[in-house]
């Protein structure tokens, strides 16, 4: 586990860090690639949150959320502890057995589902995958088949 300090910054909404340049080739020897999303995980403030470093606009940054660090966005400039390390641990996010089973039953909205980018078919498994109760599972997978045949908006978007 790697310790360091740093302000946190911030590009349009969302709050960031930079990582050390030696910690992120420490970090990318050990997940043995330079390239791509490279799954970490991030002690701060005593607790241990899963995150991803991603490269954008040329630089590898740690995006800080607000679960992480209480109104990250309203903190700009303060400089926080960080604990950071590779984290090799599976994060494969399993479609819920229920929206298999409706796309399954609509040949139409299959298609679509598969034809959509692997970004907008993860967004669809994971919230429907983060959903608690059996009632708003049903709700939304019936949304989400309408969605993928044109019959109605779901999270925020017009057509697939």
């Amino acid at each position: 586990m790697h310790k360091f300090i740093a302000p946190l910054d911030i590009i349009g909404i969302n709050p960031f860090v930079f990582v050390p340049e030696q910690i992120l080739k420490d970090i990318f020897t050990q997940a043995g690639k330079d390239k791509g999303y490279i799954p970490v995980c991030v002690i701060i403030n005593d607790k241990k949150h899963h995150q991803t470093l991603v490269k954008f606009r040329g630089n590898w940054r740690l995006y800080i959320n607000t679960k992480m660090v209480q109104n990250s966005p309203k903190r700009v400039g303060e400089i926080i502890e960080i604990a950071i390390e590779f984290d090799p641990s599976d994060r494969t996010i399993h479609p819920h057995p229920d929206l298999l089973l409706a796309l399954n039953q609509n040949m139409e909205a299959k298609q679509v589902f598969e034809s959509l980018p692997a970004s907008r078919q993860k967004e669809i498994i994971r919230y429907i995958a983060s959903l608690k109760t059996a009632e708003s599972v049903t709700r939304n997978v019936q949304k989400v088949i309408g969605f993928l045949i044109g019959k109605n908006r779901f999270v925020g978007r017009g057509n697939p």
